[in-house]
């Protein structure tokens, strides 16, 4: 049933947007030239991976670590803006690589750096849009990302993908968290690697180590105990932890 779904919009929207994905294609082969597209090597469903597709928003490097805002193009600007260079994982859709709601894929090198827990955000299909997309994107942390794409995988359904596609449409009319503050996003973060004062990354101690762990994101943690999910008041939730506790490892 989900993958009718999510077959039978990416053919309707390539369909009906198959001016503007021509007017874009345009518009790049006449600003940048070729290539189009961008392809970059993500990881899908179990750690699949795929190569994702993008239209290209900007120019080749002119010299080694030119930074990506310099290479922006007006055209590209607009197009991440409004989240048109995505359209083309409508393709991905098409290829059972993506679905339409799901976290965000990410590259392989960031999962490899995954705890057992965090790999529990590879056990759906990654999609164009998600729950963590609707809450603030680029705008929030990795933690608070893959906080709130574990929080989907233990409990999507029909209402709250509906939930998250109302909430999609809010964001693609009023863009926020395109990037992050002063314009760029912020790396993953590789356990047992700290940023000195100096800017270098230096390697934790044993105790930092251990203590590697990802918090639950403090937008969905709440002053009092609550026992019914803020999308589903029929879903009863587990538990809640007193703020300022560490996440607990979830048992199944």
């Amino acid at each position: 049933m989900r993958r009718t779904f999510d077959i039978t919009v990416a053919v309707l929207a390539l369909v009906f947007l198959g001016p503007v994905l021509l007017a874009i294609f345009v518009v790049i082969r006449t600003t940048m030239g070729g290539p189009v597209l961008f392809r970059q090597t993500r990881s899908g469903l179990r750690g699949r991976e795929f190569r994702i597709l993008k239209f290209r928003t900007m120019l080749d490097e002119r010299y080694p670590d030119e930074p990506d805002a310099d290479r922006i193009t007006r055209a590209g600007r607009i197009l991440r803006t409004t989240s048109l260079d995505e359209l083309p994982q409508l393709v991905n859709v098409l290829r059972g690589d993506m679905g339409i709601i799901g976290p965000r894929p990410t590259l392989p090198s960031q999962v490899v750096h995954y705890t057992s827990r965090q790999r529990g955000r590879l056990d759906v299909r990654p999609g164009l849009t998600g729950w963590a997309q609707v809450q603030g994107r680029n705008a929030l942390s990795w933690p608070v990302r893959i906080e709130y794409d574990l929080w989907y995988v233990r409990n999507h359904s029909a209402r709250v993908d509906c939930v998250i596609l109302w909430r999609t449409i809010g964001v693609l009319l009023k863009p926020s968290g395109i990037t992050a503050a002063g314009g760029v996003n912020p790396g993953f973060p590789i356990p047992g690697e700290h940023p000195g004062k100096d800017g270098v990354v230096h390697e934790g101690t044993a105790r930092e180590r251990a203590a590697e762990s990802f918090p639950l994101p403090r937008p969905i943690v709440w002053a009092s105990p609550i026992t019914h999910s803020p999308v589903d008041p029929t879903r009863l939730l587990p538990p809640q932890r007193p703020a300022g506790e560490p996440l607990a490892e979830e048992m199944s």
